[in-house]
């Protein structure tokens, strides 16, 4: 499997990363090639993922994706991450997990290294808006949407609508 994989993530970035995105006219084919590469590559990937072109996730190995869940045009999604089903994600959002030490003022920070990764959860049925930044640890609850150009710093209660920078739900859907 480890073969597959490295294979996969060759072909993935030489190739599959390039191909049109899948909302221009007669590539739905490509829309095909990028799940069918990324399957192996993911933790887990559902039934009917979008992967768009330029989507970029690192090894990939830590990364679960739901059913009908997609990872947007130019987006970076670095793992550990869990994606639920039917997830939107537009173009040109960050998902960090992990950030860099900063608490010696005798060292620069540059030379502190990083704190250890935390997992970010997007649970079933979130819309995640155009250039959104999700900071390490956070969870986005079920039914949330986030603005955008919105940057997550905290938890998403589930059906919340939230916006600007840090976040703040402006209503909820129910």
């Amino acid at each position: 499997m480890a073969v597959i994989r490295v294979l996969a993530l060759l072909f993935y970035y030489i190739v599959a990363i390039h191909l049109p995105a899948s909302n221009h006219r007669f590539c739905g084919w490509a829309k095909y090639i990028r799940r069918i590469v990324c399957k192996p590559i993911f933790k887990s990937a559902g039934r009917n993922n979008n992967i768009e072109k330029g989507a970029y996730f690192g090894t990939g190995f830590q990364i679960e994706i739901g059913d009908n869940s997609g990872i947007g045009v130019n987006c970076e999604v670095c793992g550990p991450v869990r994606i639920g089903d039917n997830v939107m994600m537009a173009p040109e959002v960050i998902i960090l997990t992990r950030n860099h030490k900063f608490d010696d003022l005798n060292i620069p920070m540059s030379k502190q290294g990083h704190y250890p990764p935390e997992v970010v959860v997007i649970h079933d049925d979130v819309w995640i808006g155009t250039r959104v930044i999700i900071l390490p640890g956070v969870t986005v609850n079920k039914g949330a949407i986030i603005g955008a150009g919105a940057v997550v710093t905290k938890d998403v209660p589930s059906y919340a609508i939230v916006g600007g920078n840090p976040a703040k739900v402006i209503r909820y859907r129910k």
